[in-house]
């Protein structure tokens, strides 16, 4: 994509990890950017950069406040819509909290697209959406099964509603469907909780046997691959998973993170297939798609894992 707007770009969820991550690809494409987080769960140490940038205001504001923050969307060409709770694992204790944050948020946006006239949106979805799929790798037109989690339930919500206004409104969108990612600015999931119990001599208890098995990829691989998205579909709707292709149990990006630390501890493992409610034992994405892009991932599994253990511990994370 040619830098050819006089408009802005709008990062929602900026001062995360990836939404920062996103923020300082596009200046240093000359972009300009606004960015709002509530900085809830964001960083403001994770734009240190780019508030040093003329191309980039900062808006701290929760985006549920519609009358505050529909004025920032007027002159955007594109919403990046990365804002969400991405917290899979804790869903059930608080179940009315991926409808508030992710699917009423997104609700929120959408409705200040429309009124300022905005007619792009990227996505940052997931795939949890497949829940338990019984096809690996999984396309984007795979069958969904029955949902297994909160989140994904509640991204496939607001993937069905960017849909319904992009119908409606004469707008277009890219979903993006996630595996995890990893990579400096990383914030939580089970590197940092592996990370924590190490360097605080703490016993290593494994939520599942650890023979679960899941598809990461770096974040800057991420960002690359919907950067390069957005210019080679242009479609009213484009859907797209992002991933690896390769996969590995937890039991390996243990001993990849032991080995980055030089620990070693005797992990215990528990007997079930599932860490947790919502966590699916084998997630490998399909990425055919994502490939006629021309986009090839440039970091393995096992080096995302190293440079978000290097991070983490350079930063007292």
């Amino acid at each position: 994509m040619r830098n050819k707007f006089k408009k802005y770009f709008l990062v929602t969820g900026c001062a995360g990890f990836i939404g920062s991550n996103l923020v300082d690809f596009l200046l240093k494409k000359n972009f300009k950017v606004i960015g709002i987080d509530n900085l809830s769960t964001g960083n403001i140490f994770f734009l240190s950069n780019a508030l040093k940038n003329r191309r980039f205001k900062f808006v701290k504001q929760d985006l549920l406040n519609f009358k505050k923050i529909k004025k920032y969307f007027d002159g955007v060409d594109t919403v990046f819509h990365l804002s969400a709770n991405a917290d899979v694992r804790f869903g059930p204790k608080h179940p009315k909290k991926d409808i508030k944050q992710n699917l009423l948020v997104t609700s929120s946006v959408l409705e200040a697209m429309r009124l300022n006239k905005v007619e792009k949106i990227v996505f940052s979805s997931t795939g949890s959406v497949y829940g338990e799929a019984s096809q690996f790798p999984t396309p984007e037109d795979s069958k969904f099964p029955i949902q297994t989690s909160l989140y994904g339930a509640s991204k496939l919500a607001c993937e069905g509603l960017i849909q319904s206004y992009v119908e409606a409104f004469k707008m277009k969108c890219w979903i993006f469907r996630f595996v995890s990612v990893l990579g400096p600015r990383y914030s939580h999931g089970h590197v940092k909780d592996f990370f924590i119990k190490i360097i605080n001599n703490k016993p290593i208890d494994v939520l599942g046997n650890g023979f679960q098995k899941k598809s990461y990829i770096h974040v800057k691989d991420c960002i690359n691959a919907i950067y390069k998205s957005i210019s080679y579909y242009r479609n009213k709707v484009n859907i797209l998973n992002i991933g690896n292709n390769e996969a590995i149990t937890v039991r390996q990006s243990l001993e990849k993170i032991q080995l980055v630390l030089k620990n070693k501890s005797i992990p215990k493992y528990q007997k079930s297939i599932r860490g947790w409610v919502g966590d699916n034992p084998f997630i490998l994405l399909c990425t055919k798609k994502l490939k006629k892009t021309g986009w090839k991932a440039k970091f393995s599994i096992m080096k995302s894992i190293e440079d978000t253990v290097l991070f983490l511990k350079k930063n007292n994370q």
